[in-house]
């Protein structure tokens, strides 16, 4: 027999990911469904957070957030929380999919900060968290993933910081929340966020190129990041047909140059015809 009290978890989870897939739904009527009001992402890009914040680490020990910021690396920061039903899971699974998929490794040219939103879990939730997640990367990552918890109201004062809107919802007893994900740049600025519940390994790694401000990632990958833009209304790097065309005319200049120079060369070296004198 089933429990009806799960009727409401189950609407409040497809209502979120109806809104995730396809936003302009609700924009077309102009209306948004209770289960939402109060959840949003505000973008900061460029703005600092405070690092001076504290958490509670997943020993049970206060961490100031700056400790996490460390050797020049950008940060992945995401806002769950740990007995979530399914949103949260899916967001994390999300990104340690597209983590798995990147040649870099959390710990070495990154770090990752998982906070909870819930005031009321504790460290040994996190600690949980942790050690699947761990196990599902599949790599060593050298203390690089934390997973925190609230320390004094801390949780929401960062999130406020980064525009990621959340609140409690009475009806089905759980934290309503948008899915994204924030990079930061290894001083704590606000440099891009990516949205979904499924993350494009290329977009993860164009956007830690681009919060490490030239610290990440190869010449290949600096010349995407040049040939591709970020796209608010696509949640993701598309190409950018202007720098590509301006890269397009660059290296068909230099072909042309070589092309003539060749040409110019072999004229110059080949021989007269006979019967032609020279003139010394």
């Amino acid at each position: 027999m089933c429990n009806k009290r799960l009727h409401p978890v189950s609407s409040f989870v497809t209502v979120s990911l109806v809104a995730l897939c396809a936003p302009g739904l609700f924009a077309q009527v102009n209306q948004l469904p209770s289960e939402l009001v109060g959840v949003d992402v505000v973008e900061h890009i460029g703005e600092r957070v405070d690092l001076d914040l504290q958490f509670t680490a997943e020993n049970g020990y206060q961490i100031p957030l700056r400790q996490l910021f460390h050797n020049g690396k950008p940060v992945l920061l995401n806002f769950v929380y740990y007995r979530c039903p399914m949103l949260c899971n899916l967001v994390l699974n999300g990104q340690t999919a597209a983590l798995r998929d990147l040649a870099w490794t959390v710990g070495k040219e990154f770090d990752v900060v998982t906070i909870s939103i819930a005031p009321e879990e504790q460290f040994d939730l996190a600690q949980a968290k942790k050690k699947y997640y761990l196990e599902t990367y599949g790599r060593p990552t050298s203390g690089g993933w934390s997973f925190l918890t609230d320390f004094q109201g801390n949780t929401k004062r960062l999130a406020d910081q980064v525009g990621f809107q959340y609140r409690w919802d009475e009806k089905t007893q759980q934290w309503a929340h948008a899915a994204a994900v924030m990079l930061l740049t290894p001083d704590g600025r606000i440099s891009r966020y990516l949205y979904g519940v499924r993350f494009k390994e290329r977009d993860l790694r164009l956007g830690l190129t681009e919060a490490s401000e030239g610290k990440l990632g190869s010449v290949g990958d600096k010349l995407l990041l040049f040939c591709f833009h970020y796209d608010p209304e696509a949640k993701g790097y598309v190409p950018f047909a202007r720098n590509i065309m301006k890269i397009g005319g660059a290296l068909s200049a230099v072909l042309l140059g070589v092309v003539l120079s060749f040409l110019f060369r072999r004229e110059r070296h080949a021989p007269l015809p006979s019967g032609v004198a020279t003139v010394k």
